[in-house]
């Protein structure tokens, strides 16, 4: 990864407060004031701040996904059937770069669209290149053959820090991961505390 993005990434981590992937590196192991001159002057947050906040931590995990296609995660959430804020998750937990980032076959959630950007997966045999994709229940992820030597992903193979968790089902010889189903808020493994709730008060303001 190169030093932007991971400067990018680790402002995220200081703008949020909160060591966002769980890394033994990001600043705010260490730093407890948010990027730039002011970061320490913080007064007490209003409803909408928290909700703001709330809503570019989610984003921000995901790899900082756009606000046009954020709103329309939180459109299709609404649509479906059920409690939004869990919709809200599944349509996030979806997405091919979350779940090759789950799997551990590359270190970062950035890595993981860079890694489907380059057509390194394939979804039920067919090369997908669009990290926003949506996995269905059954589908079978796989890393191509030509790419599993990748120094990234045999970094990530060498050194797996996360547990997969139990909605993906890994098997690392063959570098393929089945989506077994979508999952609920709790089953996901955040290292910090994720409020989609928030996130909807914040839309349906």
């Amino acid at each position: 990864m190169s030093g932007k993005r991971l400067q990018a990434k680790h402002k995220i981590d200081r703008r949020m407060g909160d060591n966002m992937w769980g890394r033994p590196k990001s600043p705010h192991n260490t730093r407890q004031t948010g990027p730039g001159m002011h970061g320490a002057r913080r007064g007490k947050p209003t409803d909408y701040g928290i909700q703001l906040m709330a809503k570019q931590k989610l984003k921000g995990y995901y790899g900082s996904i756009g606000e046009k296609q954020f709103r329309r995660y939180y459109k299709e959430a609404v649509r479906l059937r059920g409690d939004t804020g869990q919709n809200l998750i599944g349509l996030l937990e979806r997405r091919l770069d979350a779940v090759i980032y789950r799997a551990n076959f590359v270190p970062t959630v950035f890595a993981a669209r860079q890694f489907v950007n380059h057509k390194h997966v394939t979804v039920n045999g067919q090369i997908i290149n669009i990290p926003s994709y949506q996995v269905k229940p059954g589908d079978v992820i796989e890393v191509r053959e030509k790419s599993r030597q990748i120094p990234m992903v045999l970094q990530a193979a060498e050194s797996p820090e996360r547990d997969v968790p139990e909605y993906i089902d890994v098997d690392p010889k063959k570098m393929t991961a089945t989506f077994l189903r979508v999952p609920a808020l709790e089953d996901v493994p955040y290292p910090v505390h994720m409020e989609p709730n928030l996130v909807v008060e914040f839309y349906s303001r």
